[in-house]
């Protein structure tokens, strides 16, 4: 017999507890099912412990830059193994925290992976006894390390694997340019790891605005980290206790020696083996394909949300709990809201931060909007000045006729901060007008805002 329910939530993440949450309140009972540690990628194995991580890099990058400005020479260092036992300090009580507050909420959990059984029913693990079927399922997974079908991948370290390692290697290299490989690659360098990235486009972080990828690139380049662009990793093996990463260029072939290569190459969605297709669910790459309910297009039964969900959103964590709650108020209610996605900023934590919300000017341009662009170097803005950074822009898009800010990008000192006044503007409906109408507290970053507009 299998065990009845309302809902099914499939992960234990930021979408998957919002729409289990909910739902209980309502009344009705709700399962959540992980086959790992509940808490979900953002608290246990991404954002969090990542930004602990930035935490120390970037104090000891500040305490480098001010040398000669005010303080002495020799500067601080990482303790690598302290750091990580500081960092499990957060991750480490997470699951138990997680599980019993499902537990007080009357909320049901099940350890093991699902998959689906028919169109309403899972089976949690391989015990025929862990059946549960229910009037909704939710498919809230997450996302995992695309396969990139290379010889010697087997070689390759996940994001999640480095976030837990005791010791850091000599000389890392990081396959891919995006959010994993610049975030980790800022934190090695400054660690004093040797570090080198590999990316097979021309431009890396491809989401954000190009003029201010270009800083930062430099300014990872002037770090003493390697990047190498329109350079394409198609094997790696290991020799004499070391690993070989080859490579194609527009050259030749390429190679070189790390202790540690790094998967920065792209991620997707974590559903390949919940056996949708019994459930008659319709998915794609980008994950389970959904209406702008984030309803299934094939299976009313089954929603999915965040980063397994095929949706507008962006892979971020205010998105998936935006998705989940969006997602319980259809399934309880009937299909009657949308996610709205305006003013959700997303930044790339190097050091400085690279920030950004809305749309791009090339994305602008596709839309024939009429508007026009204030950009500038900051640099020697007294806010970047002040803390000795030398690599600080920002761009901001502001619409013709009536104000409203279409796009900002920002690159500095507390970029990940300011942005957020930008996306509220944004999802306000405020304008340039009254974001220079603001008395700001002064000096700040944000009061650099009536400047940017």
């Amino acid at each position: 017999m299998a065990r009845q329910f309302d809902l099914i939530a499939l992960g234990t993440g930021s979408a998957a507890a919002a729409a289990a949450y909910r739902c209980r309140a309502a009344g009705w009972q709700v399962a959540v099912v992980d086959s790992r540690p509940f808490g979900g990628t953002c608290a246990l194995r991404g954002c969090d412990p990542k930004k602990v991580l930035v935490g120390a890099a970037d104090l000891v990058d500040w305490s480098r830059r001010m040398q000669g400005k005010g303080v002495g020479a020799g500067g601080l260092a990482i303790d690598w193994p302290a750091l990580m036992r500081f960092k499990r300090t957060f991750t480490g009580p997470v699951p138990q925290h997680r599980e019993q507050r499902f537990l007080e909420a009357g909320i049901v959990p099940f350890h093991g992976r699902a998959r689906f059984l028919d169109e309403h029913t899972v089976q949690v693990g391989d015990d025929p006894a862990n059946v549960l079927t229910a009037r909704y399922v939710l498919v809230a997974t997450g996302m995992q390390p695309a396969h990139l079908g290379i010889a010697g991948e087997e070689w390759l370290t996940t994001s999640e694997q480095f976030l837990e390692l005791d010791d850091l290697p000599r000389r890392i290299a990081f396959v891919g340019g995006g959010y994993i490989s610049f975030e980790f690659a800022h934190v090695a360098a400054r660690a004093g790891a040797q570090v080198e990235i590999l990316h097979r486009g021309e431009r890396p972080l491809t989401g954000f605005d190009p003029d201010l990828v270009a800083r930062l690139v430099q300014g990872t380049r002037d770090l003493g980290i390697t990047v190498r662009l329109g350079t394409a990793v198609h094997s790696l093996e290991r020799r004499d206790g070391r690993l070989l990463v080859h490579c194609a260029t527009a050259e030749g072939e390429y190679a070189c020696e790390a202790d540690l290569v790094v998967h920065g190459a792209g991620r997707v969605p974590e559903i390949a083996d919940l056996a949708l297709d019994r459930a008659h669910v319709r998915y794609e790459r980008r994950g389970v394909t959904v209406n702008e309910f984030l309803q299934s297009v094939s299976n009313p039964a089954v929603y999915a949300a965040g980063d397994s969900a095929a949706s507008p959103g962006l892979p971020l964590t205010p998105v998936a709990s935006l998705e989940g709650e969006v997602a319980a108020a259809n399934m309880l209610e009937g299909n009657h809201r949308q996610p709205d996605y305006t003013g959700i900023p997303t930044v790339v934590y190097t050091i400085p931060p690279l920030a950004a919300v809305g749309l791009s000017e090339s994305a602008a341009q596709a839309q024939r909007l009429r508007f026009r662009v204030h950009q500038e170097d900051t640099s020697d803005w007294y806010s970047t000045r002040r803390v000795a950074m030398p690599y600080a822009a920002f761009k901001v898009l502001i619409e013709e006729g009536s104000g409203h800010i279409l796009g900002a990008h920002l690159l500095g000192p507390h970029a990940d901060e300011t942005i957020n006044l930008f996306g509220l503007a944004m999802r306000k409906g405020l304008t340039a007008a009254d974001l220079e109408e603001m008395p700001y507290a002064y000096p700040t970053s944000a009061s650099d805002v009536w400047y940017m507009v």
